[in-house]
């Protein structure tokens, strides 16, 4: 029974830090006392972890942080809830191998307990890293991820700027090489937008939508409140899919 919130950003323009998602969060969340939250994005854990404990504290959630645990696996097995943060994806998914996490947060999961994640935090919950915008600043073992939804997310999805001059590839163009190489589908959550989860049903939330892409086919896309089920079950996108309703 999955329960996941998946974030594109941390921020948007105009609001502070996971404001604009504050409804989701607290329904995510209802009946959750402590949150247990994963840093490894981010190099400085501890001033990271005090942004978010700070932040948790305004909507009457406490908040442990892993990296303080004498045994992370287990903080994993024993938390309520988790919030896996934003930064660099390739940073984030090499310390979770290194401290053999993967296996412990999947199984989590599994179980039923809420996943939060955030930019990098949602790249490391899909199938793999390969359409994160992320630097490769380090190298993890592999680019598979926790497997929690059986596709790609490309966070901040920007759509092509007609009056731009800059001539490299746009995220569409960067995300149809992927589809060169990769039959996994991909889902560009502009910032603002966010996907709700809940067993077999997904919903995006949010208000700036999001762009689907499936090899072999054009890019469709989705507004908020769209119900997104198919993407969950392998099956396919097709215009018109956006339809009222699914909103926590």
């Amino acid at each position: 029974m999955r329960r996941l919130l998946l974030i594109s950003s941390s921020r948007v323009w105009g609001s502070g830090y996971l404001e604009h998602c504050e409804g989701p969060l607290r329904s995510r969340l209802a009946g959750v006392s402590r949150l247990l939250f994963v840093p490894y994005a981010l190099q400085d854990w501890d001033a990271y972890f005090g942004l978010v404990r700070e932040r948790f504290a305004q909507i009457g959630l406490a908040c442990d942080a892993i990296h303080r645990a004498a045994d992370p696996v287990a903080a994993v097995r024993e938390a309520e809830a988790l919030f896996v943060g934003g930064g660099n994806t390739f940073r984030l998914l090499k310390k979770l191998y290194e401290l053999e996490l993967v296996p412990a947060l999947r199984s989590r999961v599994e179980e039923g307990i809420p996943y939060v994640g955030s930019s990098a935090g949602t790249n490391v919950a899909t199938v793999s890293i390969r359409t994160t915008n992320d630097m490769p600043i380090v190298e993890p073992p592999t680019f598979e991820a926790l497997g929690l939804v059986p596709f790609n997310v490309n966070p901040h999805y920007l759509d092509p700027d007609p009056g731009s001059q800059h001539m490299g590839e746009t995220r569409e163009e960067r995300i149809r090489q992927f589809h060169e190489e990769n039959d996994v589908p991909v889902v560009g959550l502009r910032e603002g937008a966010m996907l709700w989860v809940e067993g077999e049903v997904m919903s995006l939330l949010g208000v700036s939508g999001a762009r689907i892409f499936r090899k072999g086919s054009e890019p469709v896309e989705a507004e908020p409140g769209a119900r997104l089920d198919e993407l969950l079950r392998g099956g396919s996108v097709l215009p018109g899919l956006s339809a009222p309703g699914g909103r926590p």
